[in-house]
């Protein structure tokens, strides 16, 4: 039957065999040297090979003893990172959050890193769902949901202005059908996402072109960021939410053919947390990350 080594043991000569010294290798492992060699013994006597060359005082490794040596260190080694990395991950408090995919690729996930650097004890385990969070039921710290702040079970904290506007590639300006006036926008394809399927028709009622344009025409997809990649290659009109394509109209992915913008007001992003247990200082912490993280940005104006 395979049978392993006495595991003291092993420790024992590779301690000796490293250092090639009983005694360094009683200091690192604070026993006496005496107790090494008796460990070292009782490990040759197991494997029925000789390990060491003692001498008076001095020791070296035998063939086999090198060949012993290297596999010895090479499990300990691995065993001493696992055991690093297990006490490492049990020292971090795991924050569950759930997000949208849109809001998590396109917002939350790029700037996730500061939050760690800021906070590297807790680690937070993100999960994109558009299903309806019951903290009763789920193993969650937060949530964050688009709604209008009032949901049952849960504590909420508005975090940006739901700003709504058209975007598109700058090449469909170029390319396509004029985009003078609102009207215009009936001769082009409207991108929709299936968690927002009335924002064209709020936008084109307030900029009074909701009756000559089809709100529920064009194509529509799972999610925001889908239309938008769609917008971006020309496919069509997008109803962005602003701050979820700041960085494309920066770089000039997207344009606003349009300067008309609605405000959601209430209707917009917000935190939720369970009301039924207290806040951990984690979910504080991102929390008050995620405010300061809007508070920075700044909303963009609506007309």
């Amino acid at each position: 039957m395979d049978r392993l080594p006495p595991l003291n043991a092993v420790r024992a000569f590779e301690a000796a065999a490293r250092h090639l010294s009983m005694t360094e290798a009683a200091n690192e492992l604070s026993v006496t040297p005496g107790a090494i060699s008796r460990q070292i013994r009782a490990l040759e006597d197991f494997l029925g090979v000789r390990l060491l060359e003692r001498g008076h005082r001095q020791i070296s490794l035998t063939r086999r003893g090198e060949d012993y040596f290297r596999a010895s260190a090479k499990a300990i080694d691995i065993m001493r990172e696992a055991t690093q990395r297990l006490t490492r991950r049990s020292k971090r408090k795991q924050l569950k959050v759930r997000a949208y995919t849109t809001f998590a690729m396109r917002w939350l996930i790029p700037r996730l890193s500061g939050f760690h650097a800021a906070h590297p004890d807790v680690e937070v385990l993100l999960t994109a769902s558009l299903d309806p969070v019951d903290f009763k039921k789920e193993d969650l710290d937060g949530a964050i949901r688009l709604g209008d702040g009032n949901w049952p079970g849960a504590t909420s904290q508005r975090l940006v202005a739901n700003i709504l506007a058209p975007v598109c590639s700058p090449a469909l300006l170029k390319t396509g059908p004029p985009l003078r006036k609102a009207a215009d926008i009936a001769h082009h394809t409207l991108l929709h996402s299936i968690a927002r399927p009335d924002d064209w028709g709020y936008w084109l009622d307030a900029a009074g072109a909701g009756s000559r344009v089809d709100a529920r025409a064009g194509m529509t997809y799972q999610s925001s960021a889908m239309a938008y990649a769609a917008a971006v290659e020309g496919q069509g009109l997008a109803m962005a939410q602003l701050f979820l394509v700041e960085d494309d109209l920066k770089n000039g992915k997207l344009v606003m053919p349009f300067k008309k913008t609605i405000d959601m007001g209430s209707y917009t992003y917000y935190l939720l947390t369970p009301s039924h247990r207290a806040e951990t200082a984690s979910m504080r912490q991102f929390r008050d990350w995620l405010l300061d993280q809007f508070a920075h940005a700044g909303p963009r104006g609506s007309s």
